[in-house]
This record gives structure tokens, C-alpha cells and sequence, in this order.
């Protein structure tokens, strides 16, 4: 872990304990892989696996309910990764 991984890293790990409280359906099961398989790629620096992952998170985050908690989450993790410097959308977002 560095200083620049440190704080997605500790946003990850509020996250995928609560993705796994609801865990049980086929959506919310794939949904906890794929936000490990986005706290492995942040850790290792993995830009175009945090770029894939993250849009596989947000979007499976909406199919299972788009829970506000998770999404509060989910928005202060992204946060967090764009100010550490990762490029977490394929496209500018709109102002």
C-alpha cells in the first residue's frame, strides 16, 4: 500500500463489507467480486483494471437496487481515486 492507494483502499474496505451484508443474489454476489477484484487492481496501480472495474461496480450497484448507502460509498470512492490521480471514467464528466 502507499500513500496515494491508502485512502481508495480504506473506502474498499467500507464497501465490500457492506456489498456482502446483501449478498445472495446472482447480482449482488458478482457485484462483491468485482468490487475485490477492484480493491486488488488499486492496489496494484493497475490503471485500466480500476477503469474496467469501477464501471462493472457502478453499474452492477444499480441493478441490484442502487442502495444509498452503498452508492454514498461507492461516489466517495471514485472521489477518492480521481483525486489520488486515477481515471475512473472513460470520458470527461459533464460540468
Amino acid at each position: 500500500m502507499s500513500e496515494r492507494t491508502a485512502p481508495s483502499l480504506a473506502k474498499l474496505d467500507d464497501l465490500i463489507p457492506r456489498l456482502k451484508s446483501a449478498a445472495g443474489t446472482p447480482d449482488a454476489d458478482r457485484l462483491v467480486e468485482e468490487t475485490e477484484a477492484l480493491r486488488r487492481a488499486v492496489a496494484t496501480f493497475h490503471m485500466e483494471a480500476i477503469r474496467f472495474r469501477i464501471h462493472a461496480v457502478d453499474r452492477l450497484i444499480k441493478a441490484t437496487g442502487d442502495d444509498a448507502l452503498s452508492r454514498q460509498l461507492f461516489d466517495e470512492l471514485r472521489s477518492t481515486l480521481e483525486a489520488a490521480g486515477f481515471h475512473t471514467r472513460s470520458h470527461a464528466a459533464p460540468n
